[in-house]
């Protein structure tokens, strides 16, 4: 559905996106995650054709988003991090508007229209200025623009910022929903907006591709050990002995536990080995009674540090989003690549 190779983006000296390259499957919620500055916004406008890359090419639905761009973005829903609203029209007339622009038929246009708004859930403000509406209510309808024309591929970019809690567990419902229709692939900061709702997750730091998979398979990559904490009752330098001659056991830590008399031990077991049985055994035969054993695995959230550091560390001078260097994008960058219509 959408295949994407070895783009790059250079503003200058500073390389915003270096040699990115995916696939993208049809009827999957990709994510894409990263620090601010990763590159995610950057990536995205050049997907949809908004910006042009300084190299590679993009593919979506098997037209190139260049050579080809109006068949391209034909087949896109885009929702930018700030949804292109025009406040002083209402909901209805925007949508409307949106429906001319993407060459839906006249006489389908209404109906269209308020089907949208029923799957966005903004019949109750489809009357109302959109100036007038809350966060949320903007939101949905910048999503129910991406939607006009029932495009197969949704690209939403942080579509959940500044939504409070209830508005964001509705926008992952109704994302969850569309995902049944379209290929949606979104972007956030958040690690906990990805994984809720996303089939692939892919890393972006520094404006490289770092990681790729399912949440499980980010987290079996990276896991590379098994640890297990271990609570029993005895003394440190007889658990020692046990652990020294169980072969599999690459490192460990011993220290007091809650319970009087109890220690607890941390260890590391080399290529996802599972000693638990023997490990038991071991530490019951040498009167060892053990209170609890558990498997100790690397959160998601593990992962992301462990890939951005470095990232994060060499951004420390700078603060600036994508979107603040895209803002700053001169006409020759742009070149022909964005007009009324192919932004909506």
């Amino acid at each position: 559905m959408i295949k994407v190779e070895n783009i790059s983006k250079r503003y200058g000296d500073r390389t915003v996106v270096d040699g990115v390259s995916f696939t993208v499957e049809e009827g999957q919620i990709y994510g894409f995650l990263g620090p601010n500055g990763a590159g995610k916004s950057t990536t995205m406008n050049i997907m949809t054709g908004y910006i042009a890359a300084s190299g590679g090419t993009v593919r979506i639905n098997g037209f190139d988003i260049l050579a080809e761009p109006e068949k391209a973005k034909q087949c896109i829903g885009y929702l930018p991090e700030i949804p292109p609203l025009y406040t002083d029209m209402t909901v209805y007339e925007y949508l409307m508007f949106v429906a001319e622009l993407k060459k839906v038929p006249k006489k389908e246009r209404a109906v269209h229209v308020g089907e949208i708004m029923g799957r966005t859930q903004l019949e109750d403000v489809a009357g109302r200025l959109i100036r007038n509406l809350s966060k949320g209510y903007k939101q949905r309808t910048g999503l129910a623009q991406a939607l006009i024309g029932y495009p197969k591929v949704l690209i939403l970019d942080e579509p959940m910022v500044g939504l409070d809690p209830k508005q964001i567990l509705e926008m992952r419902d109704l994302i969850r929903e569309l995902s049944g229709e379209h290929t949606i692939l979104l972007s956030s900061h958040i690690l906990s907006e990805v994984s809720a709702v996303c089939d692939h997750i892919m890393i972006l730091s520094g404006g490289k591709l770092v990681a790729s998979g399912s949440p499980v398979e980010l987290q079996e990559m990276m896991q590379g050990k098994t640890s297990l904490e271990v609570v029993a009752f005895g003394e440190k330098e007889q658990a020692e002995e046990i652990l020294q001659g169980i072969g599999q056991i690459t490192a460990w830590e011993i220290e007091p536990a809650e319970e009087a008399g109890s220690i607890r031990i941390q260890l590391d077991v080399a290529d996802y080995e599972d000693i638990r049985k023997e490990l038991s055994v071991a530490l019951a035969g040498a009167g060892m009674p053990i209170l609890s054993m558990n498997r100790l695995e690397r959160s998601l959230e593990d992962i992301f540090l462990e890939l951005t550091k470095d990232a994060a560390q060499g951004e420390d001078a700078s603060e600036q989003e994508d979107g603040d260097i895209e803002e700053s994008d001169s006409a020759e960058d742009r070149e022909e690549d964005v007009d009324d219509e192919s932004n909506l």
